[in-house]
Formats: C-alpha cells, sequence, structure tokens
C-alpha cells in the first residue's frame, strides 16, 4: 500500500495521524542527533516530513538516510525547493501554492523538479498547499511571495480547496507558516472538511496537545508539528496519541 493509499484508508476510517516537520537547519546534530529520532520512534509520531523553507547547513541525504535507519514510520518530502527532493522518501509532496498567485510555486519549481523526481521513483502526490493567517509576515509567506488567506475567511479557504480538488490536487495541506502566533482556524479547517473528500493535513502553530486534538476535531487528518518538537527535542512526552484520538462530531457548531 502507497503512502497516500493509507491516508485515504485512515482518511475513510476517521483514524487521525501526527506528523513531525524536521528542517534540516534547525535540528541538532551529532550524537543528540541519532537520540533525538529515537525519542520520535517511542513517541506517537506516525508519519515524519522533512523539508523548509530555507536550506543552509545541513544535507538532506545524509539527514534522510539516519531517519530511515531508525525510524520505522513513514517518511515523507514535505520540499521548499526541488534540491530538498532526494532518495529514500516513501512519498513527495508536489506542491502548488493554490492560495497564492505566484506562477513559479503553481507550475513553474514543478517544471524543473519534474523530471528529477520521476528518475527517483519517488511516490508522488500532488497537494494543494493553502496558506493562511493575519500577520505577522511568516517565512512561508516570505519565501512564497504570496498573501496568505485571512483567518476570518474561511469561505475563501473553503473555495481555495475545492478548486485544488476540481483540479485533481489528492491532498490539502493548509498551513499557517512555521512559527505562526496562531494555528489555522478551526472554522478553516471545518469549511475545508465540509466542502471537499481528500485527505487534509493541517500544520503551523500548533504547539500543545489540546490544539492537536482541537484539528483533529475539527477536520484533520494529519497534524503537523514542528517549532514545538525543534523548540524542545528533548521531550516529547507531551504529544497525543492518535490513537486514542475518540471523534465526537461538532462540525456544525465550529461552522
Amino acid at each position: 500500500m502507497t503512502w497516500l493509499n493509507q491516508v485515504q484508508h485512515d482518511h475513510r476510517q476517521n483514524k487521525k495521524r501526527l506528523a513531525a516537520l524536521l528542517d534540516p537547519d534547525d535540528l541538532p546534530t551529532g550524537r543528540a542527533w541519532h537520540q533525538f529520532i529515537d525519542r520520535l520512534e517511542v513517541s506517537p509520531i506516525t508519519d515524519v516530513f522533512i523539508g523548509g523553507s530555507l536550506l543552509v547547513r545541513h544535507n538532506v541525504t545524509e539527514m534522510m538516510q539516519a531517519i530511515r535507519e531508525r525510524f520505522s514510520g513513514a517518511i515523507t518530502i514535505f520540499p521548499g525547493s526541488p534540491e530538498q527532493v532526494v532518495p529514500g522518501a516513501d512519498a513527495v509532496l508536489f506542491l502548488s501554492v493554490i492560495s497564492g498567485r505566484n506562477p513559479d510555486l503553481l507550475i513553474g519549481r514543478h517544471v524543473e523538479s519534474a523530471m528529477k523526481i520521476r528518475r527517483m521513483r519517488i511516490e508522488t502526490i500532488p497537494t494543494g498547499y493553502l496558506l493562511i493567517g493575519d500577520g505577522p509576515l511568516t517565512t512561508a509567506a516570505y519565501m512564497s511571495q504570496s498573501l496568505p488567506i485571512p483567518s476570518a475567511k474561511s469561505e475563501i479557504a473553503a473555495a481555495t480547496a475545492v478548486a485544488g480538488e476540481m483540479l485533481g490536487m489528492q491532498l490539502m495541506f493548509l498551513d499557517a507558516g512555521s512559527g505562526a502566533q496562531q494555528p489555522a482556524p478551526l472554522k478553516a479547517i471545518a469549511a475545508i472538511r465540509q466542502h471537499t473528500s481528500c485527505p487534509l493535513i493541517v500544520g503551523g502553530g500548533i504547539n500543545d496537545a489540546p490544539s492537536i486534538q482541537a484539528a483533529w476535531h475539527a477536520g484533520a487528518d494529519v497534524v503537523v508539528i514542528g517549532s514545538a518538537i525543534e523548540n524542545r527535542p528533548e521531550d516529547l512526552s507531551w504529544l497525543p496519541d492518535p490513537k486514542e484520538y475518540q471523534h465526537t462530531s461538532t462540525t456544525d457548531a465550529i461552522i
């Protein structure tokens, strides 16, 4: 079963997933790095996403190899640039920033990387990427040169996701951006969930267990944690277990 097939299966069964987003530039090194991966392995994390808006210091290939050797879950590339796509991952999110109007991130970078990814034979998943938030400016918004969807405009988020699904996107990724002061609004998550049928990934600004559970409850299939893990890599005990998630629908109330 491919990674997308597994996520789609979990979506149909209302089983949740929890992903750690690891930015090669913001992680421990040496022995602390291997100890960190070992903590990921015994934590509730089901998936590792690798990527970032910048790439300054670390070699993604070496990072991939180390995680593959010590982590038994799925590894997916969440690329900030074509250079971050390297062999060894289970899948790569082929991201189109559908919330923006930057042609480079709607088709330009895709043309640059398509043949490279095809030669690697990595599962490639068309993913509609939606930035949302009201500021201050996040790295993702700055690097993508695109305006986020305003937090109060859940109807725009839903319409954008519907358009992405009609264009053939197989996943939606709603992101408040790395280090965002506020996570993606629950109303926006619920609105996208109500109007689309593909799995929904949500990340950015989520830094505690109640926020993770609230995003799951609003309709996220995969919640992504980045900065909160990078800021305290020595302690992952606060992460909730997606296997213990119990769903009771409150979507109508959220909307």
